[in-house]
């Protein structure tokens, strides 16, 4: 008789739960089947593995040598059983993930290419909104993950993991060469039309309390939907607005627009990754997390 695969895996749950019929319960077979294999083994390596009693079974001198080289195999096995699973599941998986406006722009957009590329298999869902509504979708178990910008109010039911700073810039139109000429004060600038994102999201609460710090109020005369609206409206005049420095990037080393030397310093944001503590997540969703956390550590060490 050729020992199988079957025999030690018997074996290791018998040894794992002291027990045949406890082994046969999890394994979904009976008492007699599982005494029958455990029999057959014993006869086969031709030494006893067991001390059988009413209390259940303990492990020989014999039995404890086997069941050290059994347990390292058998969790190596399961191990690769569970890899290969995953892999199966990233053919065809799905994740849903929700961004504000900024966290979108600054980071989702390009991780998601990315993502796309390496598993083109698994179905990508992404939503769009404020940073409050946003983190109600993780609440209410509608997302996998989100990524906001701050200032954000997580609830204690949710884990927040900050991902990377950012820092936000006042620019005006190239037609206001002058306001660049210089470092000048928040107060200076309040003649001027500003542009910033509406009420009811947390970029607006933000540079609400930053207007607030120097005994100023945010009073915009355009606000704004979305960044990218924003940034046209500075080129073509209408006002001065607010931007991330990475979204305005182009613009600027183009000449359309120009970054105004606040004396005032903005307070530097964070965009973050937000996750429900009680949900797991999917394998899908646990392979976009590490991919947007390994996104970064890239990101960090090429600045570096």
């Amino acid at each position: 008789m050729d020992i199988t695969y079957d025999y030690y895996r018997i074996f290791y749950y018998v040894t794992t739960y002291k027990s045949f019929s406890k082994a046969a319960k999890v394994l979904g077979s009976n008492q007699p089947n599982i005494t029958h294999f455990m029999n057959n083994l014993e006869n086969q390596l031709g030494c006893r593995l067991f001390v059988r009693s009413n209390r259940g079974v303990t492990l020989t001198q014999e039995g404890e040598l086997l069941y050290q080289h059994v347990r390292i195999a058998y969790q190596q096995l399961h191990a690769a059983e569970v890899e290969l699973a995953g892999k199966r599941s990233m053919e065809s998986g799905s994740v849903t993930i929700s961004a504000s406006e900024i966290a979108l722009h600054l980071l989702i957009l390009q991780v998601m290419a990315d993502f796309r590329k390496a598993y083109p298999g698994i179905r990508i869902r992404l939503s769009n909104h404020s940073t409050p509504e946003t983190i109600q979708e993780v609440k209410d178990g509608l997302v996998d993950l989100a990524v906001v910008s701050t200032p954000a109010d997580i609830p204690s039911t949710l884990k927040s993991t900050a991902l990377m700073d950012f820092t936000d810039i006042m620019v005006v139109s190239s037609a206001h060469k002058e306001l660049c000429e210089e470092p000048i004060h928040l107060a200076e600038m309040q003649d001027y039309p500003l542009i910033c994102l509406g009420k009811g999201t947390k970029s607006y609460e933000f540079f609400s309390n930053f207007y607030q710090r120097f005994g100023l109020k945010l009073n915009p005369d355009i606000e704004a939907g979305t960044i990218h609206q924003i940034l046209p409206m500075v080129v073509y005049d209408l006002g001065i607005g607010f931007l991330p420095e990475n979204v305005g990037i182009e613009a600027l080393e183009d000449g359309k627009i120009i970054k105004v030397p606040l004396i005032e310093k903005i307070p530097q944001r964070q965009i973050c990754l937000v996750e429900s503590k009680r949900t797991p997540l999917s394998i899908a969703a646990n392979a976009l997390k590490q991919f947007i956390n390994n996104y970064i550590e890239t990101k960090l060490k090429d600045k570096a």
